[in-house]
C-alpha cells in the first residue's frame, strides 16, 4: 500500500482513482504524516455476503476458540 499526501491525493484524484481501478493500487492517504483514509479496489464480499453464510451456521462447542485464534489474527492499527 502506497502513502500519499492529501494534497498530492486530491491534485492527482482521477490518475489515483484509475490506479485504483485499472492497476488494483491500494493508498494511504496522509495527512500532516498521519494516516487519515485509504483507497482500495472494491472486493466481492461484503456484509451482506456474511451475513448470508452465517444465517444457518449453528456455532459448535470451540466457537470461542475459534474466535479467539481469528481476534489474534487482526492487525489492530493506532489511528490517532
Amino acid at each position: 500500500m502506497t502513502d500519499i499526501s492529501a494534497t498530492s491525493a486530491a491534485r492527482g484524484f482521477a490518475r489515483l482513482l484509475d490506479s485504483v481501478e485499472h492497476d488494483g493500487e491500494s493508498f494511504t492517504i496522509m495527512r500532516h504524516g498521519v494516516a487519515v483514509a485509504r483507497i482500495e479496489p472494491i472486493t466481492d464480499g461484503n456484509g451482506a455476503a456474511v451475513r448470508d453464510a452465517l444465517q444457518d451456521w449453528a456455532p459448535g462447542p470451540d466457537l470461542a476458540k475459534v474466535v479467539h485464534e481469528v481476534r489474534s489474527l487482526l492487525i489492530l492499527e493506532d489511528r490517532r
